[in-house]
């Protein structure tokens, strides 16, 4: 048994052997690529998209540099708390650094008591947020050009719909929108920790399209034989396969392919149990290096499930494509998928390869984002991600390191979610003294009568159980929240509607 389980690590790239790595280990990595970022970029894959890359990480450079200058902007700023002009020269360097007007409520009465620099860096954060989700709301960075055939592409490969789980970790946030160059509007996302989805969630939302799709045809009629695609997304370390994989499966990716699998064939067992049409189902099974990006898809079985040990890896395919012609970059793709699995080049698999050479495609292109603009491997390894995101939402979130993401109804539903969450900052945060900003978020349909008050009440309600769940934390002030709902059918921004780090029962802006 034994031995079995450490040939399957193996073949994840976690050998026992090779486990234990240093940061010296890691800093060379780091350092690997070929050269310089300059040299990279003149050497990248003749099937990258060069251009999406530059806009993509301008993008993510600009979103997290308003995050990170947080810290020392407010360092600078505790110099002066005892100055009689304390609080002129706290807005002046806000405005200037942050691009903020920073709360009079904070900043006042600092000859009186000190002043409280962790809900002033919660505040912050949560405002810099807003900021972003506003550009993300009205100016569509992400948007594509090739979105509105997207839907199209996906029905010619079989599917109607797409439903992904990444695991909640911040190092997967970007996996639609960067690591598989997904349209984020073509691809429901919901993520748990460690991958493990909610199945009756996930039951509930099968029922919902079908039904649209009989009563609306929408996205397709239901006489159209495509199928409804549910991919689990789990991760691991090539670099600390033992520190710094899932933290939910104790950094095991055999324990991390193997948990995402179960929730997989439940989720296809329970339609055929309930409605007695599991052939209408697909599965895939991801696995991404989190060092770099690069993914693994795993084949699938005779049956047409993923098989836990067989997967084509795109650094694989970045390889063997490396001096393609770009037109015949499909066909070699799909015929080293082939190559992987007899089974896969059966006819009901065909739309199935279809989508995983378009996957493995669009990876390409994340690889060289990483080798041109992170030497091949990110300096952040590990978790940095800026707050919590708690609740229903958080569509504009798609960047890697920015938010760990705990998508639940009730923080007794899912209290593992929150509670990796909470221990994520513990390290990252709360050990420094500095809170852990939490954003309660609830999404609603504007149509339906009452949907925004019954999504104040609970974002009220999930705030209170964060409280009764970490007494200690919240009374310290080391855990800062905010309230936010969105009316997700406008596709409008968030609303603030209250929070720790507002004076009283103030919504909106600050």
């Amino acid at each position: 048994m034994l031995a079995g389980r450490q040939k399957r690590a193996g073949q994840l790239g976690q050998a026992r052997s090779n486990r234990v790595r240093t940061a010296a280990d890691v800093a060379r990595r780091q350092r690997f690529a070929t050269g310089n970022v300059a040299r990279l970029r003149s050497d990248s894959h003749p099937l990258t998209n060069a251009a999406e890359n530059d806009a993509l990480h301008a993008y993510e450079s600009r979103s997290k540099a308003a995050f990170d200058k947080i810290e020392p902007v407010l360092k600078e700023i505790a110099q002066y708390q005892h100055d009689n002009n304390f609080v002129v020269k706290a807005q002046e360097l806000g405005r200037l650094l942050l691009s903020l007007e920073l709360p009079s409520h904070l900043l006042e009465n600092t000859w009186i008591a000190p002043l409280d620099m962790g809900k002033l860096y919660a505040w912050c954060v949560f405002e810099t947020f807003q900021l972003f989700a506003d550009e993300f709301y009205s100016e569509k960075p992400l948007a594509q050009k090739s979105d509105a055939g997207f839907q199209g592409f996906i029905e010619s490969c079989g599917f109607h719909t797409l439903d992904f789980s990444p695991c909640a970790d911040g190092r997967l946030a970007h996996t639609i929108s960067y690591v598989l160059r997904l349209p984020y509007k073509g691809v429901r996302r919901k993520s748990y920790a460690g991958a493990m989805f909610d199945v009756e969630d996930s039951l509930q939302k099968w029922v919902e399209v079908e039904h649209k799709r009989l009563s609306e045809s929408i996205p397709n009629s239901a006489s159209e034989p495509t199928r409804y695609l549910k991919a689990a997304v789990y991760h691991y370390s090539s670099s600390l396969p033992d520190q710094e994989g899932c933290a939910a499966h104790g950094s095991d990716a055999v324990k991390a392919a193997e948990g995402a699998m179960s929730r997989l064939l439940a989720f296809q067992q329970g339609v055929q149990n309930s409605f007695c049409c599991g052939a209408s189902i697909d599965l895939m099974l991801i696995g991404i290096d989190t060092d770099n990006d690069v993914i693994r898809i795993h084949c699938p079985d005779t049956n047409g499930n993923p098989d836990g040990e067989n997967y084509i890896d795109a650094q694989e395919v970045y390889d063997a494509t490396r001096h393609a012609n770009p037109g015949d970059s499909e066909r070699v793709i799909s015929e080293l998928i082939a190559q992987k699995n007899p089974a896969i080049s059966s006819e009901f698999n065909k739309g199935l390869v279809k989508f995983m050479a378009r996957l493995l495609f669009n990876n390409i292109s994340q690889i060289d984002y990483v080798r041109n603009y992170f030497n091949g491997c990110y300096s952040d390894i590990g978790h940095q991600e800026r707050f919590i995101g708690m609740g229903i939402g958080f569509e504009e979130v798609q960047l890697r390191n920015l938010t760990y993401f705990a998508y639940l109804k009730t923080v007794e539903q899912n209290a593992i979610d929150v509670d990796v969450g909470i221990m994520i900052f513990t390290g990252l945060n709360i050990k420094r003294g500095l809170p852990a900003p939490v954003v309660i978020r609830y999404d609603y349909h504007g149509n339906v009568p009452g949907a925004r008050a019954r999504a104040v009440a609970k974002v009220e309600c999930l705030q209170q159980a964060m409280m009764a769940r970490f007494p200690q934390q919240t009374q310290q002030g080391l855990i800062q929240t905010m309230l936010v709902v969105r009316d997700c059918s406008a596709d409008n921004s968030i609303e603030v509607v209250g929070g720790s780090t507002q004076p009283g029962e103030v919504g909106g802006r600050h």
